[in-house]
């Protein structure tokens, strides 16, 4: 197999895309659409996110350290992209895209009523490193649909049509091909599945 070779880049894809909805200490709210976001630890639950430093809402997330990530679905991703190329200093994302602003639990920032699962974030760190800071924040609640939930009260994200980016495009998550652990899993008899 022959292969190129390229300058360093950005090359770990695809990746999810979510609406990252932000405050400021005035009560002014703004939506960003972000694909550089990522789980850091499960205990405490932790995430991160990275904003290029003129962004609109990087100095909402410098000013209250509070955000909410937005998991956006097909039905969503027209307005995720829409709020991921206007900027807040000149649209209402919220009015402009049809988006429901609603009251989070536990942070200032507002959440995305119409996103199926609401991650409220408390920024604990932000490490400036070149082109974006990257804002680490610990989970403080989850809100979670309940039209995903079945009858057994499992919550079934899969039935809620994610999104993920992959360089420059959106696509909607394809079919299942295995459940953590299948490989190795023993079948009736003890032979693998």
């Amino acid at each position: 197999m022959s292969k190129q070779i390229w300058k360093p880049g950005n090359m770990l894809y695809p990746l999810p895309a979510v609406m990252v909805s932000v405050a400021d200490k005035a009560g002014n709210s703004n939506i960003i659409t972000l694909a550089w976001v990522g789980t850091v630890c499960s205990d405490p639950a932790m995430v991160s996110i990275s904003v290029r430093k003129e962004r609109f809402s990087h100095h909402m997330l410098k000013e209250t350290g509070e955000f909410v990530i937005n998991l956006t679905t097909e039905k969503l991703v027209r307005a995720m992209d829409a709020c991921g190329v206007k900027s807040g200093r000149d649209t209402d994302k919220f009015k402009e895209m049809g988006l429901t602003a609603a009251a989070a639990s536990t942070v200032k920032a507002p959440l995305i009523a119409e996103s199926p699962v609401n991650i409220e974030c408390k920024v604990r760190q932000v490490l400036e490193l070149g082109s974006h800071d990257m804002f680490v924040a610990e989970v403080t609640a989850v809100q979670a649909d309940e039209a995903f939930m079945d009858d057994k009260n499992r919550f079934c994200l899969d039935k809620a049509g994610l999104i993920a980016y992959s360089h420059g495009t959106y696509y909607s998550l394809g079919k299942a091909l295995g459940t953590f652990g299948y490989s190795v899993r023993k079948k009736k008899g003890g032979k693998e599945q």
